[in-house]
């Protein structure tokens, strides 16, 4: 068949080829045996090209800036982000907003004002040669409706600076706690504000229910334990004294791989004495109101009071008052007989040596008297004794 004819056909046009191949003249061994020459051998050892990041001279984590000389292409779609700002901020966002436009002109952004709305928006345009630098756009808004200023805000528009907006308003539920915490927070006269952002090297804004910080990455961490920490009952000079220690630690080459934890202070928790709350005794539900109290027609009724004339309730309440002024003044009399009455001296043990040597010798006051006198009586009959005659020469 035909088909049959252009396989055998094709077989041979094969093994024509392969016989007509050109033969390579093998080398011989060190025993003078040619070594049988094939096509595996015969093929060239393929050198593998020099890639650019196996050069030790590339940084390969370097990361090259976008700018007007090095643009990245434009974004085929307009993206924009709006953001709320507070009635009290509007006459400041309106005297800086100039600036605001001229500075994000420059990065090929555009910026809207709506003071009816009260808010802020930023788009991309056509100009825009960096995609990312309206996220970074949105957070400079979004940090100058929260009372950081224009030059503060805008340096956020840097490759290095980010920023982190902290919620603190449900970290305390009372209200009291809250004001007292958020002000250790900032301190007299802003102190520990100012030393948080000297150690952090962040700027902290502390503005309502929110902390507002911008800076480093590690820094925006340090700020987020800090402020979450004093709302939690710790002050912050606990972790500023840490963070001071840990900034000295680092300028030190030799301490770089070892453990800092021994340089770092520890704080015990004191358990702070708290007024116990008086537990209020529950009552017996009763799904009937109250008794109705009565009212003072009522009780001159049962009293009889109410069918009395005006004369007698004249002379009841005149005999009610002298009652009680006579006990008025039994009381007072009372009182004054107390005071001329002499109080009873309390009798004190007697103490010291002499009550010892009186329990010693089991004499009396009266016993030593005694014995005294008799001693006196006795020199004075030994004086009357005397002889004159023996002191006198005969």
């Amino acid at each position: 068949s035909p088909r049959n004819h252009r396989i055998i056909k094709s077989e041979t046009t094969r093994a024509q080829s392969m016989a007509t191949q050109v033969k390579v003249e093998a080398p011989e061994n060190n025993e003078g045996e040619a070594a049988v020459a094939g096509p595996r051998q015969r093929q060239r050892k393929r050198v593998k090209p020099d890639m650019p990041w196996e050069d030790p001279n590339v940084d390969k984590w370097h990361i090259e800036p976008v700018t007007a000389e090095n643009p990245l292409p434009p974004p085929l779609e307009e993206s924009s982000f709006a953001v709320l700002f507070p009635k009290y901020r509007e006459k400041y966002i309106r005297e800086c907003w100039p600036l605001v436009t001229k500075t994000l002109k420059s990065y090929g952004l555009a910026c809207e004002l709506n003071l009816l709305e009260g808010s802020m928006t930023v788009k991309t345009t056509r100009k825009t040669f960096d995609p990312y630098i309206i996220i970074k756009a949105r957070d400079m808004i979004k940090l100058l409706s929260r009372s950081f200023s224009v030059e503060k805000a805008s340096r956020i528009l840097e490759d290095n600076m980010y920023c982190d907006i902290i919620k603190i308003k449900n970290l305390v539920r009372n209200r009291e706690k809250f004001v007292k915490r958020r002000e250790r927070l900032i301190g007299v006269n802003g102190c520990t504000l100012k030393a948080i952002e000297l150690v952090t090297d962040c700027y902290v804004m502390v503005q309502g229910n929110t902390v507002s910080a911008m800076g480093s990455i590690k820094g925006l961490k340090s700020v987020r334990k800090l402020v979450q920490d004093c709302m939690k009952n710790v002050h912050p000079i606990y972790n500023i004294k840490t963070l001071m220690i840990k900034k000295e630690l680092q300028k030190d080459d030799k301490m770089k791989g070892e453990n800092w934890e021994r340089f770092l202070p520890k704080f015990k928790k004191k358990n702070v004495k708290r007024k116990k709350k008086k537990i209020k005794e529950k009552k017996e539900y009763t799904p009937f109101p109250p008794s109705q109290p009565l009212r003072k027609i009522d009780h001159q009724l049962e009293t009889g009071e109410y069918f009395l004339s005006q004369e007698e309730k004249r002379a009841k309440s005149k005999a009610e008052r002298s009652a009680k002024k006579q006990k008025e003044l039994a009381k007072k009399r009372k009182k004054r007989a107390d005071e001329l009455v002499p109080k009873k001296k309390q009798k004190t043990g007697g103490g010291g040596e002499e009550a010892k040597r009186k329990k010693s010798t089991g004499e009396s006051a009266r016993a030593l008297a005694e014995k005294l006198k008799g001693k006196k009586v006795a020199k004075k009959k030994k004086k009357a004794k005397l002889d004159v005659s023996e002191y006198v020469a005969s």
